[in-house]
């Protein structure tokens, strides 16, 4: 073993386990690709004020939880520990939002970063697909998200999630709650940190999990008693539209998501066979992130979904992807005349995109034949001197065991069609 060790709380993706990684991200961003999202990528890092001032000052995010450092010129940065705000930003410096077409549906795939207590599901390097529609506001486009995401899980075969969902009113309504809420929570038995998010942000004391904060908020105001008429109508037509959609969903009126840019629609997917760490994504329309972070009013919807969490999700179902082998093709030669002959015929099937490997390093036949087991591949070619003195290769059926000799001219040609 080598003296350096994968940081803590991070992870290495290895064959073959990465493979189910790379198709869990396939299946989140196909059913986006395949309704108008363009594909996005920002940088690991970015000012540390856009996340202070985009995810919320009072969140555990900004608080605890963010990687920051210092440039030689003196700049502070922040490993990205969420893609909204870097995603919102990099729209508005791009001017994607002044091209004429809103929304601007942009949908990106990567690595976001958080110094957290690791456990099962929670790491401190971690990847996410995620999606935003930047740019109007229409309960169709938060339904459509939304719907989206169920079936980008449907498809990998998950069955066992949950759709949470709640509306947390808007810039007219939510000041008259936040102040409810303020007069409730003030009267608890908290720490001091607590009661210093209290003032800051209300809404972040009901998301927290302590048993014995939970138990106290038994009687706090409920937000949907204040929510205003276009609030209100607005949720109710998310509501009917996911109904309409034959998705299902829970109206959950506690969930109010770790970061303070969501306004109206929040809504977030657990997974019950996930333990404590059951979200395995969620997302909200954020109307106010633009102006909190210098642009224009845009009124905006998301989510992002998390990678690892999805596996963990499949593992805990027991649903197994139906992974396509990695090589179809193995060749095996004897000598060194096969091996430069063999080594032609697997460049000819790679360039007709045919996925083929080679038996490296001049192992003997038995060697040779394990490797190629190992690999997967339907097929091996394999040719020894005698072979090519006969202008032949011997095509051996991995599966069926049958072994034809086959003309070296055709061995290509003959495996494309089979």
């Amino acid at each position: 073993m080598s003296t350096f060790q994968a940081p803590k709380g991070t992870y290495d993706l290895t064959p073959p386990r990465s493979a189910t990684f790379l198709a869990v991200r396939e299946a989140i961003s196909a059913p986006l690709r395949d309704s108008g999202y363009g594909y996005i990528e920002t940088p690991g890092f970015e000012n540390v004020e856009l996340f202070a001032r985009g995810v919320g000052e009072s969140t555990d995010i900004v608080t605890k939880e963010m990687y920051t450092l210092t440039t030689k010129g003196g700049d502070q940065l922040a490993l990205r520990p969420e893609g909204t705000a870097s995603v919102l930003r990099a729209a508005l410096e791009g001017n994607l939002h002044k091209a004429g077409n809103l929304p601007v549906k942009l949908w990106y795939s990567g690595s976001y970063y958080r110094y957290e207590r690791p456990q099962a599901g929670r790491y401190r390097h971690f990847s996410q697909v995620g999606a935003e529609a930047i740019g109007t506001e229409d309960p169709v486009l938060d339904a459509e998200l939304i719907i989206l995401a169920d079936q980008a899980y449907r498809s990998l075969g998950l069955r066992e999630f949950r759709i949470l969902l709640n509306s947390l009113g808007d810039k007219e309504c939510r000041p008259a709650y936040r102040e409810a809420l303020q007069s409730f929570l003030r009267d608890l038995d908290l720490d001091e940190e607590t009661r210093r998010r209290i003032e800051i942000n209300p809404l972040r004391v009901l998301d927290d999990k302590r048993a014995e904060v939970q138990k106290q908020l038994a009687g706090a105001p409920k937000l949907r008693d204040h929510l205003c008429d276009p609030c209100k109508a607005y949720h109710e037509e998310v509501r009917a539209l996911l109904t309409a959609a034959g998705v299902a969903f829970e109206d959950d009126e506690k969930l109010v998501r770790g970061l303070d840019y969501y306004t109206r629609t929040t809504f977030e997917f657990v997974h019950d066979g996930l333990g404590s760490q059951s979200a395995v994504g969620g997302g909200g329309r954020y109307d106010g992130l633009s102006e909190m972070i210098g642009g224009p009013e845009l009124p905006s919807v998301g989510w992002a979904l998390g990678v690892d969490r999805t596996v963990l999700a499949l593992e805990a179902e027991g649903v197994e992807l139906d992974l396509p082998a990695t090589t179809s093709v193995y060749a095996v030669p004897l000598g060194e005349e096969a091996r430069r002959v063999l080594f032609g015929v697997v460049t000819e099937l790679r360039r007709a995109g045919i996925a083929a490997d080679f038996a490296f390093g001049g192992r003997g036949l038995k060697g040779a034949m394990k490797s190629a087991n190992r690999s997967g591949a339907r097929y091996t070619l394999v040719a020894g001197e005698r072979d090519l003195a006969e202008g032949v290769v011997q095509l051996k059926d991995m599966e069926s065991g049958e072994q034809t000799a086959v003309p070296l001219a055709e061995a290509a040609a003959e495996l494309a069609k089979r």
